[in-house]
């Protein structure tokens, strides 16, 4: 197996946050669980739909960050590992976000650097603090996560089963994310970083929902 210098590693985080951020950079490993033909929604409720697949799409976005970050701080090689198999795995989110934007002739938040920029270095101080910390924030995250994709799902119009299969099936995979962090020796996280967590995550959703 290769060993990769320091350098090594910030060229493949520059290409990887790169791949996260170009719009159509990234492809789906699996087939896009929206098997059924779009419905059809009004302007408002395309609008919204829109707004809410814009704030996945971002989400994701952070989630590929958290993780890049993590794999480039980890401590132990198996640590590294599951972050860079978790962020291979959660591209098919960014994807299939993008796929289902493009479908509602909307487009990506413009804020998404910020984000990245933000969550990258987050995950890397998680990383810094050790791996039982950074496994407990993925854990976390993962958790946080679940919860807007529950609440998504219950925003959608009724007929809009497209977006629903992609956010169900997101929503699956993300709690499998958690739990398989939570076994692997995750932590609970200090009570004020969960709160700081939780306040960005609603700037990001508040924000990103509208550009």
């Amino acid at each position: 197996m290769r060993h990769y210098s320091g350098i090594d590693r910030l060229i493949q985080s520059f290409d990887q946050g790169l791949r996260s951020l170009v719009p159509g950079a990234t492809a789906a490993h699996r087939n896009n669980p929206a098997e059924t033909n779009p419905a059809p929604l009004s302007v408002s409720e395309a609008r919204h739909v829109a707004g809410l697949m814009r704030v996945n799409h971002s989400g994701e976005v952070c989630a590929q960050a958290l993780y890049h970050g993590q794999a480039l701080t980890a401590k132990l090689p198996n640590v590294r590992r599951e972050m860079e198999q978790a962020a291979i795995e959660e591209q098919d989110h960014l994807a299939w976000c993008e796929d289902r934007l493009k479908e509602l002739d909307s487009v990506p938040s413009i804020l998404n650097p910020v984000w990245y920029g933000l969550s990258f270095v987050m995950g890397a101080a998680a990383g810094v603090a050790g791996d039982k910390y950074s496994l407990g924030f993925v854990a976390e995250t993962e958790r946080q996560v679940s919860l807007h994709l529950t609440d998504h799902l219950n925003q959608l119009p009724q007929q809009d089963e497209r977006s629903r299969k992609i956010l169900e099936q997101m929503n699956e995979d993300e709690l499998h994310h958690r739990d398989t962090a939570l076994h692997a020796g995750g932590v609970d996280l200090p009570l004020p970083v969960r709160i700081t967590m939780t306040a960005i995550s609603k700037l990001m959703t508040k924000t990103s929902y509208y550009i």
